[in-house]
């Protein structure tokens, strides 16, 4: 896990990168209502959760480099024993300094009346825009009062900074800690695709095998699934982010699954595609080799240095040649690519951040090139060939195939590291392990 010390690293090394006599306030999640009085499982912002740890809804974390009363503030709910009886404890503000290691601690309630006093006289404020449309207009009622007071000498803020762009680089670099959560997930998710390959046959439905993956999820540790999980049979492999996972699978299918749990707040997101009933016809067989080789050769380009569109740039020139070979493109493999004739059977980029998030954050260009791979940045690697059941342009004997591969990758200071290579990926070691008696 995250260390309290580690915690309080973060917010030292963002607050020295914040302007003088500045400000910065994160706001936490809102909780979501599912249904009348019932609210959807309660996930705390990322940014918040990153700079301090807290779990509750309805806190906001202020950072004010320099104040000799405290630089890293929290407002959050008090203590209150008839809503702990109902939904849980609350650390209140005495326990968010003790548990989380803030220097000073706020109820909620009193978040306008202190906040507008922090905010006097500051020359910036660091926040992001746009994520809580309700905060916004609360921040910016506050800095109006103050404007409002002008004449009496109040001086508002005279500049917002977007604080994502600050953070979301931070957030972009994993400590060894972080990477050690997301290897511990990778594992967790592995076992997972493990489990659904071995207890996989003709017959059983999309939905038992998405619950057979998250009972692994829950059972070793995890909070719960990083995403929804995929689980698309046959044709509805092709639909990239199908969820509906309802369909009885049919001998002769191929499955792709799509799933990663959440460990500690980090993600893991795994994609493998295997036969039902265990063994890849002739057809399955050359598709998913030439994804295989696709993956294979991006994850062999990732090393420090090196530009982050390399690992793309190999698998539509793989996955080109691958179908080329097979009869589905016709010409010469540079210009196909250059028509992006691929894009047919291949419409999504490589890969992307892993973290926090399962899309992490974090900039993909600098100043319109393309940003260098760094040691203890991750991103995934998931090239994929779907072939439509409705396209009458490649014979009838591919339509409906849809194979995806995706692992998750770390950048190391020689290369790169596989973090969830504890499930098989080539046909022979799939086949013999859905051989194997569950």
């Amino acid at each position: 896990m995250i260390t309290v010390k580690e915690y309080a690293a973060r917010r030292r090394d963002l607050m020295s990168m914040m302007a003088p006599n500045s400000i910065a306030i994160v706001a936490g999640a809102v909780e979501k209502i599912r249904s009348r009085d019932t609210h959807y499982p309660y996930k705390q912002s990322t940014s918040l959760s990153y700079l301090c740890g807290f779990p509750e809804p309805q806190a906001v974390l202020v950072l004010i480099p320099g104040r000799e009363q405290g630089q890293c503030l929290l407002f959050c709910r008090e203590k209150d024993k008839l809503r702990e009886t109902w939904d849980g404890y609350r650390a209140g503000p005495d326990g968010a300094v003790v548990d989380f290691g803030l220097d000073d601690a706020f109820p909620i309630d009193d978040l306008d009346e202190i906040l507008t006093g922090m905010l006097e006289g500051r020359e910036r404020v660091y926040y992001a825009i746009g994520k809580d449309v309700d905060f916004d207009r609360r921040l910016m009622g506050l800095i109006n009062q103050i404007r409002d007071e002008q004449s009496r000498g109040s001086l508002p803020p005279g500049e917002f900074i977007d604080l994502d762009h600050l953070i979301n680089e931070m957030r972009l670099i994993k400590t060894a800690s972080e990477l050690k959560l997301i290897r511990r997930a990778g594992e967790i998710s592995a076992r997972a695709h493990c489990r659904a390959m071995k207890i996989s046959q003709p017959g059983m439905y999309e939905y038992q095998l998405q619950a057979e993956i998250e009972h692994e999820f829950m059972v070793s540790g995890a909070a719960a699934p990083a995403y929804t999980s995929i689980v698309g049979s046959g044709k509805n492999g092709c639909i990239l982010h199908y969820i509906e996972n309802r369909e009885k699978i049919s001998d002769g299918d191929l499955v792709l699954i799509d799933a990663g749990c959440e460990y500690e707040n980090y993600a893991a997101d795994i994609t493998r595609t295997f036969p039902v009933n265990g063994k890849f016809s002739p057809e399955q067989a050359a598709i998913y080799d030439i994804v295989l080789q696709a993956q294979l050769e991006a994850i062999a380009k990732i090393t420090p240095g090196a530009t982050y569109n390399v690992a793309n740039d190999a698998t539509v020139a793989v996955i080109t040649a691958g179908l080329r070979d097979l009869g589905i493109l016709d010409g010469e493999v540079n210009e196909l690519i250059e028509l992006e004739a691929y894009k047919d059977f291949y419409m999504h980029s490589s890969g992307h951040w892993l973290g926090m998030d399962v899309h992490d954050v974090g900039d993909y260009k600098i100043d319109n090139q393309w940003r260098v791979y760094e040691p203890g940045m991750v991103v995934t690697v998931e090239p994929g060939i779907y072939i439509s059941p409705d396209n009458s342009n490649v014979a009838e004997k591919w339509r409906g195939l849809a194979v995806r591969i995706e692992d998750d990758i770390a950048v190391t200071k020689t290369g790169c590291e596989d973090l969830t290579a504890g499930v098989p990926k080539t046909r022979s070691e799939i086949e013999f392990l859905m051989a194997v008696e569950p």
